[in-house]
């Protein structure tokens, strides 16, 4: 199954079980009529925000360069032409079949007027969605030259300017001098003076 077709089913199953359900609660609680409209509303909006938002996740993760993601916008503003259409009918085929009142005008109606407004309420909230998603999938990766990773910086190590005997003085052994491995480590290493031969010589 497409896509697309997937998310439009799925989102238009969703707008016609919110219309059953407000359409019953009208009837038991007729002054709250207000307040449950807003909220059926904000159940088809989070549902769409829920699904594009983890499409752009997805994406994002799936294809890190920007140009080769995939076309999410056609994916969603065909997603909520089948939700406008098919739930639009399906609610007015409910309206007509059954007892429920859920409160349609006429066919024609609900797949002109009706199915236009809920074409937006699922696409530009699920445009939005996908956007936020991308975003935070970038920001959640360190990129290469970040200035405050250092994770990939080699230790310093230190070396040993001298393992042996000195070269200006072949018969006379000195310790080995620790030193760093940068431009400030002496070039020049001085033998060390014995106190006996001084002495001797005087």
């Amino acid at each position: 199954m497409k896509s697309w077709l997937l998310r439009g089913l799925g989102l238009a199953l969703v707008h016609v079980v919110v219309r059953v359900l407000l359409g019953a609660a009208l009837i038991q609680w007729p002054l709250q009529g207000s307040v449950l409209r807003w909220a059926g509303l904000a159940v088809v909006v989070l549902a769409a925000v829920a699904w594009a938002g983890l499409d752009g996740i997805r994406d994002r993760r799936a294809h890190p360069d920007a140009d080769d993601g995939d076309d999410l916008t056609m994916r969603w503003l065909a997603a909520g032409a089948v939700t406008g259409l098919v739930g639009g009918f399906v609610t007015w085929l409910v309206d007509t079949v059954t007892s429920i009142p859920v409160g349609v005008k006429s066919l024609f109606f609900e797949l002109t007027s009706g199915a236009a407004f809920t074409v937006l309420l699922v696409f530009l909230p699920a445009m939005a969605a996908v956007a936020v998603g991308r975003f935070l999938v970038r920001h959640d990766k360190p990129s290469d030259d970040d200035w405050s990773d250092h994770s990939n910086r080699p230790e310093r190590i230190p070396a040993m300017a001298a393992t042996g005997p000195s070269t200006t003085d072949s018969t006379r052994g000195i310790a080995p001098t620790d030193a760093w491995s940068n431009d400030e480590a002496p070039t020049e290493v001085f033998p060390a003076v014995d106190p006996t031969t001084r002495n001797r010589d005087a």
